[in-house]
């Protein structure tokens, strides 16, 4: 018995993580795995005649010690994790994968379950009860509870295998991430960089006992040196090493996992009677097919290439006019495109960053949260953290009623993976008559604070910030019975609509107020940034849609087809990028091998879903401006039919709920300035 297969006696019942020793975790998952059997043998054994209460809701509430411990180590093993925990990760992901095929693969249980699903309309049961029935039996039936016996073994050795690729593939990834340093001892050939760059950089390279400045592929470090270093040659260097991460042909290289990967989930889809793994999965989404994502983003790319094509062209004339730059290559993208911004707008993120210090950021989230939904932030210190970097919050509705534990960590470490995200250690649910409360965390990666300035976000990091903030109120506000239908559970297509849509109060004077002061003198930002700020939202967007449609597009190219005779990953990757392509391509780079969020995280077939989600915060923020940013009747009816709901009914019935009508692609194309307003 370890800490973790205790009740922790801790404030909210938060994970006590100074408690938790790594050689804890592979017996703790052993012992709660044959807890959870136990369970799920008391439900197959039970004399009574099958109903929703023994059956369905005692398998929903199975095993919840089980997703504690795997909510704990999992985020942990992408936040803040070392060699140990990679090796039990790689032995306790077939574990868990074993153990998920052994409840969906057992016939005595699907037997219960189909008993229950084919009388569901005798059984009055409400809308969530209806959706959470459909969801279990699905849950059996498209994992294989009709297979024989000899393909069930099938699916289970390739469930393996997949989980043990994917952990892979993350592991190489963050591994060359970690690798890659480029120390520069001359400061004159980082010219360009802004006073904070290369006082981060210069801090970096003392922490490790090296002479100079010293730049990483952590985004807090690659980002700023591709948009200001004057040095072309150290932006192509840097920017091939980001490109060719774990594509080298050695020890770290993906191009087998990838292959082997999309071949599984193909062969797996095939097992279970789908054409591909993206109808499979497309099955439970929005979109319903491949073809309808197809379309979709053919119809973007449509509005959104002549757009690209002129903006990149303008760029490539600007470039030649300012440098004499031939032929624009990628490391002059991120470059050129901040000059020409400053030139067009006067706007740049060095003048914008003194107003955007990281604390009134934060804050300026909770006063937002606040003014719209009535919560209360209040940081506290009496909640174990798995790292000193972390901030505790606990948070409270306008009564003063406990919503959340809330926990954010912002700064780059060598156990940490690159980018964003939301995640949580403990659902929200209602069992017992008690509302048990959700512990939802946000994870990035920002510029650290330096000996002389604190962390100043650039924009683009404050939307970043806004995006994860957005989709943690999905999952603090979350006010469901059951926790597979609670916060963030909900059709991947549309879990993007609460962060995307709360990007959109970054862009506004009357948010901006709350927060944008400037960190020394406390002044207000000025007016006219704010006003700039808003002109320039819709800079190079064709550009940046085609980017996001190239990602979608790669996606469906690997999962929407039968991928059995692909070899070569890089050739294929081309032939995806065909028609979303502006700059030349560079030979020792590929984008697949290190394409965590389809490889490695839950995007498979749903990248498109950043845009289709788009479509739907355009049109849902369309409805706030028309009332007021702060509207309390909008703010209300977003929250009780959207933020609370998690994905107890399908999503497009919420959303009328909330708007009063389907969403129109019109209000994000003119956000986007590719039709007229």
């Amino acid at each position: 018995m370890t800490i973790l297969n205790t009740t922790f006696n801790t404030t909210f019942n938060t994970a006590p993580f100074s408690k938790i020793k790594d050689a804890d975790y592979l017996p703790a998952f052993k012992i709660a795995i044959d807890e959870a059997k136990a369970e799920i043998d008391a439900i197959i054994t039970t004399e009574a005649a099958p109903t929703f209460e023994n059956t369905i809701e005692a398998l929903e509430f199975s095993g919840q010690q089980l997703d504690r411990i795997s909510h704990i180590f999992f985020n942990l093993n992408s936040a803040e994790t070392n060699d140990d925990i990679q090796k039990i990760a790689q032995q306790v992901s077939p574990l868990l994968s074993e153990f998920s095929n052994d409840i969906t693969l057992n016939e005595a249980l699907f037997k219960r379950v189909k008993a229950v699903y084919d009388q569901k309309s005798n059984l009055n049961l409400t809308v969530e009860q209806q959706t959470l029935l459909d969801k279990k039996y699905k849950s059996f039936s498209r994992n294989g509870a009709n297979l024989s016996d000899d393909d069930k073994q099938k699916l289970r050795e390739i469930d393996k295998q997949l989980s043990q690729l994917s952990l892979k593939f993350g592991e190489n990834v963050l591994a060359e991430t970690n690798n890659f340093e480029m120390l520069v001892s001359d400061q004159n050939e980082l010219s360009g960089l802004p006073e904070g760059v290369l006082e981060a950089a210069k801090q970096l390279a003392e922490s490790k006992d090296k002479e100079g400045w010293l730049f990483t592929l952590d985004y807090p470090s690659y980002i700023p040196f591709m948009t200001y270093a004057d040095n072309r040659e150290l932006r192509k260097k840097l920017a091939i090493a980001a490109g060719k991460k774990a594509f080298k042909g050695d020890a770290l290289d993906n191009q087998e996992n990838v292959l082997q990967i999309v071949k599984l989930r193909f062969e797996r889809a095939q097992l279970l009677g789908y054409k591909t793994h993206a109808n499979f999965v497309l099955e439970e989404r929005m979109a319903k097919t491949p073809e309808k994502v197809e379309s979709f983003l053919q119809e973007l790319l449509e509005k959104a290439k002549p757009a690209a094509l002129k903006e990149f062209n303008e760029l490539q004339d600007f470039a030649k006019d300012l440098d004499g730059i031939d032929i624009l290559q990628k490391w002059d993208s991120a470059y050129y495109s901040e000059k020409l911004k400053h030139k067009r707008f006067d706007l740049d993120d060095e003048k914008l960053k003194p107003y955007l210090k990281l604390e009134n950021v934060i804050n300026g989230s909770f006063k937002i949260a606040q003014k719209l939904f009535g919560l209360e932030f209040e940081e506290i210190t009496t909640i174990d953290k798995y790292h000193e970097d972390v901030l505790t919050y606990k948070v409270t509705d306008a009564e003063g009623e406990f919503i959340s534990v809330f926990y954010a960590d912002f700064f780059p470490r060598p156990g940490k993976r690159n980018g964003a995200w939301m995640t949580s250690y403990k659902p929200q649910y209602v069992k017992d008559g008690h509302n048990e409360r959700p512990h939802i965390s946000i994870v990035c990666n920002f510029t650290k604070p330096t000996k002389t300035k604190p962390s100043l976000l650039t924009f683009n990091e404050v939307t970043t910030l806004f995006h994860e903030f957005g989709h943690a109120l999905h999952g603090m506000l979350a006010n469901t019975t059951y926790p597979s239908l609670s916060g963030t559970s909900v059709f991947w297509d549309f879990v993007e609509l609460p962060s995307q849509i709360f990007e959109n109060w970054c862009y506004e004077k009357e948010a901006l107020e709350l927060f944008a002061k400037h960190y020394q003198t406390g002044e207000l930002i000025p007016m006219d940034l704010v006003q700039k700020i808003k002109d320039s939202a819709a800079f190079h967007e064709g550009m940046q849609t085609l980017r996001q449609l190239s990602f979608g597009l790669l996606d469906m190219s690997w999962h929407g087809i039968d991928p059995t005779a692909i070899t070569n990953v890089k050739a294929h990757e081309l032939k995806a990028f065909e028609n979303t392509q502006l700059y030349p391509d560079v030979a020792e780079n590929c984008m697949s091998t290190s394409f965590s969020h389809i490889f490695q995280g839950g995007y498979s077939s749903g990248y498109y879903s950043y845009k289709w989600a788009e479509v739907l915060d355009a049109d849902a923020f369309e409805y706030f401006k028309e009332k007021g940013i702060f509207n309390k009747e909008v703010a209300t009816k977003f929250k009780d039919n959207i933020l609370s709901q998690g994905g107890i009914e399908n999503p497009m019935v919420l959303y009328k709920r909330f708007r009063g009508k389907e969403p129109q692609p019109e209000a994000l194309l003119k956000r986007a300035g590719l039709i007229e307003k």
